[in-house]
This record gives structure tokens, sequence and C-alpha cells, in this order.
């Protein structure tokens, strides 16, 4: 049965459980399974958690939280994600491993929507404020990144399960409380908590106070959101751990500090690598470098590619990151990488398994077939392709619908296409082997077009004119 998640506002909280060996989808609380002690353990020794806090309750605390489970007493952790753009990228991709390993040890899991926070923007990591946003965009940007969660869960689901009976997955928008409070009564609340002293004293804030730009009030009060944010889930959801990247550890702070001093009870936070290109520039929208989890954005070719490409050095830590492989078989793949690099067998794993859980089989599929056409000049990959894979591919073709007469030649294809100019110079690109159709160079303009050859099984023809000038026929009427 096919995962369905539903827009959740607090405070209900409806669990959709997967019992992943019946492949069955069922409500309400799950049975849990004893030796959760090691819960933190196996991701710190894949590199995925870098920091704990408070680094004091790494030792004790927090490992006997996740213990807990052994007397049915399942865990809650949180990520927030605040929707400056209309898809996830590529550097989410941690946060959000870090809780699908939670979510696999049988604890509870919430990715929480920043529909209210994004109208202030995390001046986190940033050197200079961000660019506003109206409240409408802010509400289809919290839409679509929602979509995308829920994407990204069932593929988790459906792809990826191990036999072991996982915990919930719950997306929630703090618009559904934000939107709630009044901007008086919630300062007279909240606002008394909190010392200006240990705001101004966050290295995010810090880094912005002696900047030329400056930080805005609206910016500043950002970390107060937060920390509201983990106080709200940790009342209403019994959530105690947020996850985060590294440049959010002074707003994880301030939710500790905040919920231990309205309840005296202990949290924690832990925090995940931030990935960088090769210039060292963090991955994301703003850096300009993203690479997109949305398929309208970044298709899962090039989704597929970017992990291809990537270097020897780093190929290892990022299977040990981006993926789900047990350690020794990670340690096994690379045994096999170092004696032929040149098959780039580790970094083909990579690509395939995010790949898959970012846009399924189907879209894993799809980035192989398109790989094979471009760099294999395969006929058999090129025949099932559809047409919205041969627009990723090609993203820079022209597409043209053609009715195919009886006797349509190479010249008056190329024509019809606007892929040649008109008279002799024309006709001299194509016998003197600038003209290519379906990978098979054609030298003869007055050919006729031949059903299978020119023309795929598809109706489709692919077009090449030069190096890198490529044209897409769909021909109609066959």
């Amino acid at each position: 049965m096919p995962c369905v998640y539903r827009k959740m506002a607090a405070p209900m909280l409806r669990h959709l459980c997967r019992v992943p060996q019946s492949g069955v989808w069922t409500r309400g609380p799950r049975a849990v399974r004893p030796g959760a002690r090691g819960m933190l353990v196996a991701p710190r020794a894949r590199g995925l958690f870098k920091e704990f806090f408070p680094e004091s309750g790494t030792k004790t605390e927090l490992p006997e939280l996740f213990d807990r489970r052994r007397a049915g007493s399942p865990q809650t952790v949180y990520c927030g994600f605040d929707p400056t753009g209309d898809s996830l990228h590529v550097g989410h991709l941690l946060t959000l491993l870090g809780l699908f390993h939670f979510q696999r040890a049988g604890h509870n899991v919430i990715a929480l929507v920043g529909g209210s926070t994004a109208l202030l923007g995390d001046p986190s990591g940033r050197t200079k404020e961000r660019e506003a946003l109206s409240a409408e965009c802010v509400r289809a940007n919290a839409r679509a990144l929602q979509r995308g969660l829920e994407t990204l869960a069932a593929n988790h689901a459906r792809l990826f399960a191990d036999g072991r009976p996982w915990g919930t997955f719950t997306v929630l928008d703090n618009a559904a409380w934000f939107q709630k409070q009044h901007l008086m009564d919630f300062l007279a609340t909240v606002g008394g908590h909190f010392r200006m002293g240990t705001l101004l004293s966050r290295m995010s804030v810090q880094s912005r106070l002696k900047s030329p730009e400056g930080m805005s009030l609206a910016e500043f009060f950002y970390q107060v959101l937060q920390a509201y944010d983990f106080y709200y889930l940790f009342r209403h959801y019994g959530c105690r751990v947020q996850l985060g990247g590294s440049d959010q550890l002074g707003n994880i702070m301030s939710g500790y500090e905040f919920i231990h001093k309205l309840t005296g009870e202990d949290v924690f936070g832990i925090t995940v690598p931030l990935i960088t290109s090769t210039t060292g520039a963090k991955l994301g929208k703003s850096a300009g470098n993203a690479v997109w989890l949305n398929r309208e954005k970044t298709s899962p070719f090039e989704l597929y590619q970017f992990f291809i490409r990537q270097q020897d050095d780093s190929v290892e830590r990022y299977l040990k990151l981006f993926t789900f492989l047990p350690l020794p078989e990670i340690d096994h793949i690379m045994q096999l990488h170092v004696k032929e690099p040149e098959k780039r067998v580790a970094q083909k794993r990579l690509a395939a398994e995010v790949t898959k859980l970012v846009h399924g089989q189907e879209g894993l599929d799809s980035a192989k077939r398109c790989t094979q056409a471009l760099y294999h000049s395969s006929i058999e990959a090129l025949e099932v392709m559809s047409d919205q894979e041969l627009k990723e591919l090609f993203k820079e073709a022209s597409f043209s619908e053609l009715v195919l007469d009886p006797g349509t030649s190479v010249i008056d294809t190329c024509r019809k296409a606007n892929a040649i100019p008109d008279g002799p110079r024309g006709y001299r690109m194509i016998t003197e082997g600038g003209v290519s159709i379906n990978h098979r160079q054609v030298t003869n303009p007055e050919s006729v077009l031949v059903i299978g050859q020119h023309i795929l099984k598809n109706g489709l023809s692919l077009l090449k004119i030069g190096k890198r000038n490529f044209y897409i026929i769909k021909w109609l009427q066959l």
C-alpha cells in the first residue's frame, strides 16, 4: 500500500506508522524493539553527528534517554526547515538522514517547516540579511517543502525498510502556533525569560554585529522564535532532542536554556556537519550552488551526476553520510574502488543510493537511462526515454512537433526544425558530417527518414548539429 501523508497542524499529531515487514501503514503507538542503547554510536561512527549539547550530558543522560525505548518509551527528535525557497536541496539531506536514523531505531521524528520563522530569516552562517519574502511566497514555499519532505519520507519507508519496527515521521508547520500569538502577549510571557547578554554572545550574532551590514532586530529575534519552537514541541509532543546543521548550535543552546528555565527539564541538541563545495562554500540556495531535490529544478540525472562527479578522497565519507549502507559493505565497496578507481564503483553506488532516496526507483532508472543516452550513445536508452527525460537531459535543446509526410528527408527535417541555415551552407553542413540523428552521423541530405533508424520506437528523433546543439523532434501521425 503506498504511503499517504496528510498535513498536520499542532497540537494534533496524527501518527502514520509503517510496519516495514508487511508494508502496511497503521495509526497509533508502535511496538518497540530493545537494544537502542547504541543509537548514538552508529551515526557517530559514520561521521553524521558532529556536536552534542550540553556536552556534559552526552556520556550518560543522552544515551539513557534513548535507552528508555527498551522500556517502551521512544523519544521524539525534531529538525527545522525554513521555506526560504520552494525546494529542499542537497544541503538539507544530512539533517534528514539524521532524522531517518532516529526513525529507523524506533524513535519518532518531526520535520518542522518554518512557515512563520522564514518571514524573519535565520542569520546563522550568513554574512548579510536575507532578502525579505512576502507572506504569500512563504506560504507557497512551505507547502512545497512539506510535499518534498513527505516524498522523501515515503521513499525512505518504501525502498529502505530493514525489517525493524520504525518510529513515526511527522511534518508540522510552526505557523500553526505562531499565527495564534499576539505580539505583546508573546513578549510579556516569553521575552522575559531571555537575557540580552546571552543572546548577544552567540557566535552568529557576534559575526553579524561586526560586519558592515550589521544585524536587524528581526534577525536578532530569530533565535527566540526557534527556542520557542523547541519549547512548544517539548510541551506538546514530548520532544527532547533538536537536530540541526553545525551553524545552528547557538539557536539550539537558546532553546535548551529557555526550556530548562521554564521546566527544569533537560533537553539536548545534536548537530550534523555542513556539506561544502570543492571551494569550501556551504551548499545552499544563498551560495548560488544548490543542487535541488525537486525534479523540476534539478533532474534525477543531474542529481545522479552530481554524486558521480565526487572526488575519490570524498566518496567514502559521503557513502557513510548519505546512505544507509552498513559500514562493512562500504569498506568492501572502497576495496573494489581502490583496485579499479577508473570504474568509479564507489561513486556510482553513492549516486544510486541518494537518487533512489530522493526520486524513488523510477527516478534512479531515469537517471541511468539518461546517462547511457548521453555518455554512451545508447540507442536503446533513447528509445525508451520519455519526452520529460529528453527535455531534462537536453535542457537547452529546441523541442519541435512535426508531421511525418511521405518522403521526408534529412534536409527537410533539419530545416523544419530550424537546425540549419537555408541554402548551400546548410546542405554542406550535412555532407561534411556535421549532423547526426540519434547518435548516428548522416551525410546524405536527400536520405528519406526510416522508422526504427531515424525515428525511434517512442516517436522521437534526437538531432545534433555540430558538437553541442541538440534538437528534439516528436513525430505526429506515425
